[in-house]
C-alpha cells in the first residue's frame, strides 16, 4: 500500500512539474511556433514547449518527489512531537505560526506575488506554508527564551529576566541533588545563616524520585533520605521554599540545567559537588559549597598545639596511626601504630588543606618529651 501511494505521488508530481514547465515557457515568452504538419512532427520534440514540459516532468519526478517525502517525514515527526507538547509549547508554537503568516503576507504583498500570471496563486500558497513552518519551528526551538519573555511561572517565583542589583543574586539559592541528600543544608537553614528563597527545580525532584526508586539498595536509601530532608525543610516555617516547574528539555544533564537556571534567575547554586562547583565557576555562576563551609568553620589548629586523640587504625606509611576529631578531621600520628586503640596526647606538627578537606599531622607528646 505504501509503495502504491509512493508511485501515485510521483505520478502526480511528474504531471504537475510538466504542466508548470510548459506554462513557464509560455509565460517567459520563449515558446516556439509549432507546425502540426504530418511530415514535420520533429518540430514538436525540438520546441521549447516540449523541452519545458520534459524538464518540468523530470524535476517533478526526482526533485519534487524527494522534497515531498522529506516534508512528509517532517510532518510525521511533528505529529509525534505534538503528542508530547505542553501548553507552553503550544502557546509559543501558535505565536510562531501567527508570525509566519504575517511574514508570508508581507512577502507576497512586497513582491506582488498574487499578480504573477498563472503561477501567482501557487507561489502565494507555497510562500505562506514555508513562512508558517519556519515560524513554528523557530518558535519551538526557542520555547524557553520566548516563554521567559512573555510568561511567568508563578507569583512567588522571581522573574527570570535581568535582575537589577545584588540583592536578588544573593537571595535565591538553587539546591543541587547532592546537597539535598547530604542533609546538612537543613541544619544550616535552621541556624539562620542562610537567607532568602530556597529554589528547588522540578527536574531535581524528578532525579530524587528516580534515585528513590532505584533497584540498588544504597541509591534507594539515599533518594528517600533526600525526599525526607526536603519534607523537613518545607515544614519549617522559617525557611522559604519554592518548587518551580521549570525544565530545559534540550539539555540532557542535570548539572547543566542547574547552571542554565541559575543564569536565568541570577541565583546561586548550593551544592557539595566538586565538579559542578568548577563548571559553575567557569560560567560565572555563584556557588555555595557546603564542604567549603564545613572546612571554614572547623576549629583553627596551629603547629605546636596539644590535643587529645584516639588512634583508631594504621596509616598508609610505616609506623603511622590515624585518628579523627569530633568534626571528622583526620589526624595522622607519626609512630602512632604503637598506640592503636589508646587515647594519647599529641603535638601538632603541620596542617594540610586539600579539596577533600583538612589533614592534621602530629606526633605523640610523650615521644617529644623523651627527645628532650
Amino acid at each position: 500500500m505504501k509503495l502504491l501511494l509512493k508511485k501515485l505521488m510521483r505520478t502526480v508530481l511528474t504531471i504537475s512539474g510538466a504542466v508548470i514547465g510548459y506554462n513557464l515557457v509560455i509565460i517567459m515568452g520563449v515558446a516556439s511556433e509549432i507546425e502540426l504538419a504530418f511530415n514535420n512532427i520533429n518540430n514538436i520534440f525540438t520546441s521549447t514547449q516540449f523541452i519545458g514540459f520534459l524538464s518540468g516532468g523530470l524535476i517533478g519526478f526526482f526533485a519534487l518527489s524527494a522534497a515531498v517525502e522529506k516534508l512528509l517525514e517532517s510532518v510525521l515527526g511533528l505529529e509525534c512531537k505534538l503528542r508530547e507538547m505542553t501548553w507552553k509549547k503550544a502557546a509559543v508554537g501558535l505565536m510562531g505560526i501567527i508570525f509566519g503568516l504575517i511574514l508570508g503576507a508581507l512577502i507576497n504583498f512586497a513582491f506582488s506575488i498574487p499578480n504573477i500570471p498563472r503561477l501567482g496563486l501557487p507561489l502565494q500558497i507555497l510562500i505562506n506554508i514555508t513562512a508558517t513552518y519556519l515560524g513554528f519551528s523557530l518558535a519551538i526551538s526557542r520555547v524557553e527564551e520566548i516563554s521567559d519573555f512573555f510568561f511567568t511561572q508563578s507569583k512567588n517565583v522571581i522573574n527570570y529576566g535581568e535582575v537589577e542589583g545584588v540583592e536578588n543574586f544573593t537571595n535565591n539559592k538553587i539546591l543541587d541533588t547532592s546537597v539535598i541528600i547530604d542533609g546538612r543544608i537543613a541544619d544550616i537553614c535552621r541556624t539562620g545563616f542562610v537567607e532568602g528563597n530556597l529554589i528547588i527545580p522540578e527536574f531535581i525532584l524528578e532525579e530524587l524520585r528516580h534515585i528513590a526508586d532505584s533497584s540498588d539498595v544504597l541509591k534507594r536509601n539515599r533518594g528517600r533520605r533526600g525526599l525526607d530532608i526536603l519534607k523537613q525543610i518545607q515544614q519549617d516555617e522559617d525557611i522559604q521554599v519554592e518548587i518551580i516547574n521549570r525544565d530545559f528539555e534540550e539539555i540532557p544533564e542535570v548539572d547543566s540545567k542547574l547552571v542554565r537556571l541559575a543564569k536565568l534567575m541570577q541565583g546561586v547554586i548550593v551544592t557539595n559537588d566538586y565538579n559542578l562547583n568548577k563548571v559553575a565557576d567557569l560560567q560565572g555562576v555563584g556557588v555555595l559549597n557546603i564542604n567549603e563551609l564545613a572546612n571554614a568553620v572547623k576549629p583553627v589548629v596551629l603547629p605546636g598545639e596539644e590535643m587529645d586523640v584516639k588512634v583508631i587504625k594504621e596509616g598508609k606509611e610505616d609506623g603511622q596511626g590515624v585518628g579523627y576529631l569530633d568534626d571528622g578531621t583526620m589526624i595522622v600520628v607519626d609512630n602512632g601504630v604503637n598506640y592503636i586503640g589508646e587515647d594519647i596526647a599529641v603535638l601538632v606538627t603541620s596542617i594540610l588543606q586539600t579539596a577533600a578537606g583538612r589533614m592534621i599531622f602530629a606526633k605523640p607528646k610523650a615521644e617529644e618529651q623523651e627527645a628532650y
